[in-house]
């Protein structure tokens, strides 16, 4: 037996155990304790830290109804129950449904504020704004795993899944959910022109040549709910819906009316997905090829052909212009036939261009001889 001596500091509280059990709170200041036969154990919280989590904790608030009363703050919250938990006015953490926890009183003011979650999953814009503006605080809010935010764009929506089942179409906006007790997802959806590429695509034409096509296509959503009521993923049902259009457009025709009319392809594959687009939501705007690649030795084929083409174009050109070239000397034959004066002219313009090739004339007989030979007339 004897006589010890225990201080607890002003900021701390002490729990007095006798035999392992407990016995009280010890407030701040000088204890003198006897400890007689007993073994007497003093344990000191430190009460910046709000939070009572000794193994103690159950069994004074179901046997110590007047300690924790005023010794802590309790909370008890149900299976429907989330808490806000306040220090000194400012929001510090988020407790979950059936938190069962008692915060030391005295050095902080510690107030809970309850909220049923049953009625809606949805957080009131207020709350919204508390919990997701924390950035700034010099301490962050605990315990927000338990709330899905969704930030939705001014060009967008978001589709919102409640344990699986399609509930509504959120605008945008800022957004929050409790997901403690339900599983909350939001799909984010773009209501602008979006451009979706079919690359790759090798089909075979009527006539058995393999064709490697690129297509592009730009769509959007008309309504987004029935898209995704009765589709999983709309964008890979409009990506397979333009394989099957562009298989019907390029496996129904030969490589020659492909090649003379590309226009044909966008043409079916519009018609071929607009009418299956309709029920679903989605709008096709516009559909493209971008490429045509065909194999390698098909290109040489179809390169002999354009030059062979080409040659025969270049063929005719030559015939017609010696055609016309010979229906002139007629004509001016005609013409010489019965005009002397005409023949002459022609002589006249002959030995013009035989002169023009002859660098020196050598006159035999004199100038005036040639002159007069040049111009005498027949």
């Amino acid at each position: 037996m004897k006589l010890k001596r225990v201080t607890v500091k002003k900021n701390e509280r002490g729990l007095l155990l006798r035999n392992g059990d407990f016995d009280r709170v010890l407030q701040p200041g000088t204890h003198w304790l006897f400890d007689g036969f007993d073994a007497l154990r003093v344990e000191t919280f430190a009460i910046e830290q709000t939070a009572f989590t000794h193994g103690l904790a159950d069994y004074l608030m179901a046997k110590e109804p007047e300690v924790v009363a005023r010794e802590f703050v309790r909370v008890d919250l149900s299976e429907t129950q989330v808490g806000l938990r306040f220090e000194d006015g400012v929001l510090v953490e988020l407790l979950a449904p059936a938190t069962r926890r008692l915060y030391w009183k005295g050095l902080r003011e510690v107030r809970v504020e309850v909220i049923d979650i049953s009625a809606t999953p949805e957080l009131p814009p207020d709350l919204v704004q508390r919990l997701t503006q924390t950035q700034l605080r010099s301490r962050p809010v605990a315990g927000l795993a338990g709330v899905l935010h969704v930030q939705v764009p001014e060009h967008g929506a978001g589709v919102l899944w409640i344990d699986g089942k399609l509930d509504r179409l959120l605008p945008p906006g800022s957004h929050a959910f409790w997901k403690f007790g339900r599983n909350v997802v939001v799909d984010s959806v773009d209501l602008r022109l979006q451009a979706l590429e079919v690359t790759g695509q090798e089909i075979l034409t009527r006539d058995k040549v393999a064709l490697r096509l690129n297509l592009l296509a730009t769509w959007r959503f008309a309504d987004v709910l029935a898209a995704f009521t009765q589709l999983q993923k709309p964008a890979e049902h409009l990506y397979r819906e333009l394989q099957l259009g562009l298989r019907a457009a390029v496996g129904t025709r030969s490589l020659d009316e492909l090649l003379e009319n590309k226009a044909v392809i966008d043409e079916v594959v519009t018609a071929h997905v607009t009418a299956r687009l309709a029920a679903f939501g989605l709008v096709l705007e516009s559909v493209g090829v971008k490429d045509i690649v065909l194999p390698g030795e098909m290109k040489t084929i179809l390169a002999q052909v354009v030059e062979a083409e080409k040659a025969a174009q270049a063929n005719v050109i030559r015939r017609r212009e010696e055609t016309a070239a010979t229906r002139s000397l007629l004509n001016t034959a005609k013409v010489m036939e019965g005009s002397p004066l005409a023949w002459r002219m022609k002589e006249l313009e002959t030995l013009e261009r035989v002169a023009e090739r002859i660098d020196k004339i050598s006159v035999v007989g004199g100038l005036d001889q040639v002159l007069n030979g040049l111009v005498k007339l027949r």
